[in-house]
């Protein structure tokens, strides 16, 4: 006899492949507090990235991380839920990461020098990239699922907020509205093609170049248009 379908066992899905319509970020269970606890935490992140570079993201397992990082397993989820969490953890170091360094530079627009300063700063991210094969990797793993994509949104908006803070003495006639949606579309279009420039095959040096061209070309309309307002 065919089970009705009120008898039916319901299939498990993943969390992280779900569509939520308010999609929440992933985030670790705890954060350490105490060294012995933010050794092993840092230990862990740092094994991630390793084996992203290792496998990719869909060989990753939270099994071998614990034992790349000779962390008891049950140790890792006391800190992240699943693989889908870490991975927005290491997204999130990433970012925060190139925030402290922008804040230092943030006194630097709108200098007459800001075009010099815009191509040092894209320099200095590119160099990150070519550096660190782990930024790419952690990235295309943010692309996997519905909840790291919805995650990694709100990490750029994050980003875009301080993006629009520095815009503001270079458009300083234009809506505030619309200058965190110029940041934000800088965020992202700067993540895009940082990641594009490391692919195989590409020529990382052109594809920066031609990057430095939109960000400049976009900046220089936004100015134009702000002071002419």
């Amino acid at each position: 006899m065919e089970p009705t379908a009120s008898r039916r066992p319901r299939r498990r899905v993943d969390p992280a492949l779900e569509v939520e319509s308010d999609p929440q970020e992933l985030m670790p269970r705890r954060r350490p507090t105490q060294e012995r606890s933010r050794r092993k935490f840092d230990a862990l992140l740092t094994a991630s990235r390793d084996l992203l570079v290792d496998v990719g993201f869909e060989s990753f397992t939270c099994e071998e991380v614990a034992a790349r990082a000779d962390v008891p397993i049950g140790t890792l989820y006391q800190f992240f839920a699943n693989k889908y969490v870490i991975v927005c953890e290491l997204n999130r170091q990433d970012l925060v990461g190139v925030q402290q360094e922008l804040e230092a530079f943030k006194g630097e627009v709108p200098s007459i020098d800001w075009l010099r300063f815009l191509n040092k700063f894209v320099d200095h991210m590119a160099g990150l990239w070519t550096s660190d094969p782990s930024r790419r990797e952690v990235w295309l793993a943010m692309q996997s699922t519905p909840s790291t994509r919805a995650t990694g949104v709100i990490h750029e908006k994050e980003f875009a907020e301080q993006v629009a803070r520095m815009l503001a003495p270079l458009t300083p006639h234009t809506a505030r509205e619309r200058r965190t949606m110029m940041a934000e579309v800088l965020v992202h279009v700067v993540y895009s093609m940082l990641n594009f420039s490391v692919q195989d095959g590409q020529s990382h040096a052109d594809a920066v170049a031609e990057l430095k061209r939109l960000m400049a070309a976009y900046l220089l309309v936004a100015e134009k248009e702000s002071r002419s307002s």
